[in-house]
């Protein structure tokens, strides 16, 4: 049966439902299948660390050093030739993809950089590189429901609803933290608690922890105990953790968005390698705390050793050990390219950050135990929320995974922190950082959902406002626009001027051949046109490109493609 008449068939087999039963037909499968793919990667990347560090840490120090150095040079050696040859978008955590495809493609998503990422991804964590399984199993199940959807008779441009449901049961599943998953797709993803798919989320999220808990059983990510005899004292120590816990994630974005752009800059060391050189950073630094420790936390997750902190099993002192390992590990492994996220490190960070925080304030302050948990939970969550910029999740995520009442002021406390010194360090969260440095900043557009009021709504709501051009027609200026930017088009200026358009295919013909590109004529538009009244220019240019315009002033405000509006018009109905 081809591809086409399974979809045929699969959509002939739906139809015999009513409506608002095929959406939950619909929603429970492609649910079900996201959370099915986060579960076996969760579980490969458990059962590849468990098999690998946990018995080398057994054995002799010498073995260790060898087993571990030739584990993870491997496998990021066999992650960096699959990210190379196979799909270089899969490297990273995956959530500022699914942003990309949510906003940009609607929801389409193909499904080579999904298998992609799943088996790259289970190298490079599995493998001891210091990244996080979360972000990846967002991405998985956000990719394995739009293909899903895609088999179901859906368009590649009518998958939002997939995406965002496979999105929530991938966290869900990763975590077993139905509510935060719900919150960090509103949060992160659609920013619009008034969303339509939000019934759908909430859905998919409950069948991704189900899925998990049916499987793994209640699998927590680190185990911690029952909380009792807070004392009023751990207050005092609260600010001091939140602030130290978010420089730290601060410290973080700042240095792997940094040292990720010069990586990509360079041009001596083949791409292929860079996760290998990420990972050999990683153990210099994993196994010289390990050899002064025994501790084997910067490999991986390293999830068993903040358990430990949790649980207040392990130095105080060498919680600080630790948090600084992890930071620089975490900043080589994502600048090098390799494939995973943030979401595990920073937890670790923060968690660790408070723990030794909380011990140092020890000294002089009679805290109780359980004060030291706290404050490590503070600092998880105080950490996370100051990289990714959602509050609710950074808070929930905690509390799920602790089911524990005493914890949410602190953690309250924390949260107003965290989000005061992130808005005052970063412009942006971490995942529209490297949305921006990658030339891809989303222009969110939210069109009316009615085709009058479409056909009405002003052209300057669809038009993105930053118009990404060229100065000159140079060769240095055409290769620059070319690897800082994926756009199809670019607007050639002469002082404030637009004098043409010349597409990308232009462009690497000129250098290919040594000449000037040909320009076109850039086709025009006022920012108070109406979409109706535009319509008809996009027919008239040539390259499909209008240059937005101020009626008064005569300055640019923006350029919009046929592309932008054709791919806004379908939102409506999506």
């Amino acid at each position: 049966m081809s591809k086409t008449t399974k979809q045929i068939f699969f959509s002939a087999l739906l139809h015999k439902f009513p409506e608002n039963i095929r959406s939950v037909i619909i929603t429970c499968t492609l649910s079900l299948g996201a959370g099915l793919s986060a579960v076996g990667f969760l579980f490969l990347i458990d059962f590849m660390f468990s098999r690998t560090y946990l018995i080398f840490a057994s054995k002799s120090v010498f073995y260790f050093a060898i087993a571990s150095f030739l584990l993870i040079t491997i496998t990021s050696l066999l992650a960096g030739y699959l990210l190379n040859v196979f799909s270089r978008e899969s490297a990273g955590s995956g959530i500022p993809q699914v942003k990309t495809a949510y906003w940009k493609e609607l929801g389409h998503m193909p499904f080579k950089p999904v298998l992609v990422k799943f088996i790259a991804g289970i190298l490079s964590i599995g493998g001891g590189n210091s990244l996080g399984r979360e972000g990846p199993s967002v991405y998985i199940g956000s990719g394995v429901s739009s293909n899903l959807a895609g088999a179901f008779g859906a368009a590649p441009r009518k998958r939002r609803s997939a995406a965002l449901i496979g999105a929530s049961a991938g966290l869900a599943a990763a975590f077993n933290t139905p509510l935060a998953a719900i919150t960090f797709v509103i949060e992160e993803i659609i920013g619009d608690l008034n969303n339509r798919y939000l019934g759908r989320v909430v859905l998919s999220a409950v069948i991704g922890a189900f899925t998990v808990h049916a499987l793994l059983g209640r699998h927590p990510a680190f185990s911690i105990p029952s909380i009792e005899n807070i004392s009023w004292l751990h207050y005092i120590v609260v600010p001091i953790v939140a602030l130290a816990a978010s420089f730290a994630g601060v410290i973080f974005q700042r240095a792997t968005v940094s040292w990720r752009d010069r990586i990509k800059k360079q041009k001596q060391i083949p791409v292929w390698l860079l996760p290998a050189i990420g990972g050999v950073i990683t153990w210099i630094i994993g196994f010289s705390i390990f050899w002064a420790t025994g501790k084997t936390g910067i490999f991986g997750l390293g999830y068993q050793d903040l358990s430990d902190a949790l649980n207040n099993n392990i130095d105080w002192k060498i919680a600080g050990l630790l948090v600084f390992g992890k930071l620089v590990a975490t900043i080589a492994g994502y600048s090098f390219g390799g494939c995973g996220g943030i979401f595990a490190p920073s937890l670790f960070i923060g968690g660790l950050t408070g723990y030794f925080f909380g011990g140092l304030a020890g000294c002089w302050l009679p805290l109780t135990p359980a004060d030291h948990i706290v404050l490590a939970a503070v600092g998880m969550s105080a950490c996370l929320g100051a990289i990714v910029r959602a509050p609710l999740t950074s808070m929930l995520i905690v509390f799920e995974m602790t089911h524990q009442f005493s914890l949410i002021p602190g953690l309250m406390i924390g949260a107003i922190i965290s989000e005061t010194i992130a808005h005052r360090a970063n412009k942006l969260n971490f995942y529209d950082s490297l949305l921006v440095h990658d030339g891809h900043e989303l222009h969110k557009i939210r069109p009316p959902l009615d085709i009058q009021s479409w056909q009405n709504l002003p052209i300057s709501v669809i038009a993105s406002p930053n118009t990404v051009g060229l100065q000159n027609l140079s060769e240095k200026e055409m290769r620059r626009v070319l690897d800082s930017y994926p756009f199809n088009v670019f607007p050639v200026f002469a002082g404030q001027k637009i004098t043409g358009i010349v597409t990308r295919g232009q462009i690497q013909d000129a250098l290919t051949n040594n000449r000037t590109p040909q320009m076109q004529e850039a086709g025009v538009c006022f920012a108070d046109q109406t979409v109706k009244e535009v319509g008809n220019k996009f027919v008239e240019s040539a390259t499909s490109v209008l240059i937005v315009y101020d009626r008064d002033t005569n300055a640019i405000k923006g350029i919009i493609t046929l592309h932008d509006l054709i791919r806004a018009q379908a939102a409506i109905r999506n």
